[in-house]
């Protein structure tokens, strides 16, 4: 029975100081993260602050992550629109071309392609005047960016 260690007790020991270095290197990195928990009710710009984090301190989106979101911003113009819409029948506004009004009720907005874009400039005088008057009628939040 001698007093040292015998080869794999020497490996044993040597594995577990390299762990525990290890455990200690992951313990100082991960005290310099910063985690963030936000907080809210839906549609109150949580992911926007995730989204502008990363454009700020990261290299902004990826190609991966425009054709990502690029539905989501194309769906979200679309329903804003046809809010706005609504909303001027629900507040009684006038449109100021009536042909405006009459290829509104040819068309129906939820369905609007990418073939009738350039007939949403045709509406886009009405964005302003509507968002004017959000506080009579629920619109999504996001509404506001459109007139801007």
């Amino acid at each position: 029975m001698g007093c040292t260690l015998s080869a794999e007790e020497r490996a044993a020991l040597d594995r577990s100081k390299a762990i525990e270095k290890n455990l200690k290197e992951d313990g100082v990195t991960m005290a310099k993260d910063v985690k963030l928990l936000l907080l809210g009710a839906g549609e109150s710009g949580k992911s926007t602050i995730v989204k502008q984090m990363k454009i700020i301190h990261e290299d902004g989106f990826s190609g991966d992550d425009v054709k990502q979101y690029k539905p989501v911003v194309f769906s979200n113009t679309i329903q804003s629109l046809a809010a706005i819409v609504r909303a001027m029948d629900t507040l009684g506004l006038e449109y100021g071309d009536k042909e405006r009004k009459r290829h509104l009720t040819a068309t129906e907005c939820y369905v609007l392609i990418h073939e009738h874009l350039h007939q949403l400039e045709l509406h886009w005088g009405l964005v302003d005047s509507s968002v004017r008057r959000n506080s009579s009628v629920t619109l999504p939040s996001h509404i506001s960016h459109i007139a801007d």
